[in-house]
């Protein structure tokens, strides 16, 4: 096991996924987003590479799931957005003398356990830096800094060459791994239809809840 954290941000899921409004009512949004984050912890509690997990969040759901998979649970930068929440994690852990975290969303269901070891693996000595981009290579979807505040992070839907630019920008060759589970976000009508193409999309809680809702 290594000295590195899983940290998540998790919005609160009141109004989540509004880029999927035209598929599914708020209530389905709603259930979307926790199903979601379900997938993702059950990949984070699966990993044998992590020392622990961090969940930034005010959301009572999350913060239910996130106690009973043993994970710790801070509020500080919840409402900061992406990068503010984050950076709060990563903050929280150099204070603490933490080696490292990798950080990653909550809306990538149909990440697996092993994808997280094999980016964790791939993970070079201190000072480093590790990527494993969105598949339309526009998103940061799992980033590992050793040490934690080594790399200045800036999250959004064109973050993946800046962040290579700002790892390099410290001296630091980033390490990229792709992964097709965690490369697959869902954000947009059009990623269901590729996440349901995804063979790691099969027995995940998303993928039956996309069914009960007559997606397919």
């Amino acid at each position: 096991m290594s000295d590195i954290w899983a940290v998540i941000p998790v919005k609160e899921f009141e109004g989540a996924k509004h880029r999927l409004s035209p598929l599914f009512s708020p209530a389905q949004r709603r259930l979307l987003a926790e199903t979601m984050l379900s997938d993702v912890l059950d990949a984070v509690a699966g990993a044998k590479r992590l020392a622990g997990i961090m969940l930034i969040t005010l959301e009572p759901i999350a913060r239910e799931m996130a106690e009973r998979i043993g994970a710790r649970i801070e509020t500080e930068g919840a409402r900061d957005g992406h990068t503010g929440s984050v950076t709060a994690g990563l903050r929280i852990l150099a204070g603490e003398g933490k080696g490292g975290f990798i950080t990653m969303p909550g809306d990538i269901p149909a990440v697996r356990a092993a994808e997280v070891d094999a980016v964790l693996a791939a993970h070079r000595p201190a000072p480093s830096f590790t990527i494993s981009p969105a598949h339309d290579d526009l998103g940061s979807n799992a980033v590992i800094c050793s040490p934690p505040d080594s790399v200045p992070l800036r999250f959004g839907e064109n973050s993946y060459f800046p962040h290579l630019d700002a790892a390099r920008a410290q001296g630091i060759e980033p390490t990229i791994l792709r992964q097709p589970g965690i490369a697959m976000d869902i954000d947009h009508p059009v990623d269901l239809e590729m996440f349901l193409r995804l063979p790691q999309s099969q027995g995940t809680r998303t993928r039956a809840l996309l069914g009960r809702f007559g997606i397919s």
